[in-house]
């Protein structure tokens, strides 16, 4: 940050910085089930190389003991049948709708952060890079 040499402002960048890698992260893991790969320019491979992604945790928070049974015999597995499997419990357990609300929410929390750590930062910036990858498609 050209111009700016205070620990505090350095500090607080970070923890804007921190939370929208964080936010971009997520929709990444989201993108790598749902995205278009004519949008996003690639197949997700999430589900066959076992990642510990966003969509895998939520839905093991979310699941009873049969459908984590299912994410265990499926997940991981190079098998298209399996990657069905998986696609649909996440269908079952809503998980779009799950990532719809952590969207939005994580979006407006990371507003609220850049409006109250930027002080002498410039607010613009973060604001434009916030709105640059909310809703993203790629």
């Amino acid at each position: 940050m050209a111009g700016i040499h205070d620990d505090d402002s350095h500090q607080n960048a970070k923890k804007i910085l921190l939370e929208m890698g964080h936010f971009f992260q997520v929709q990444d893991d989201y993108l790598d089930c749902y995205g278009d790969p004519a949008v996003t320019g690639k197949i997700g491979t999430d589900i066959e190389e076992n990642k510990c992604g966003w969509l895998a945790v939520t839905a093991l928070g979310l699941c009873t003991p049969a459908q984590r049974k299912v994410m265990e015999d499926n997940y991981a597995r190079n098998e298209p049948q399996c990657v069905a499997r998986v696609k649909a419990l996440y269908t079952e357990l809503d998980i779009q709708r799950h990532y719809a609300e952590y969207e939005e929410k994580s979006y407006q929390q990371l507003m609220q952060m850049i409006e109250e750590y930027s002080q002498i930062l410039p607010e613009e910036m973060f604001i434009a890079f916030a709105n640059k990858i909310y809703k993203r498609q790629k």
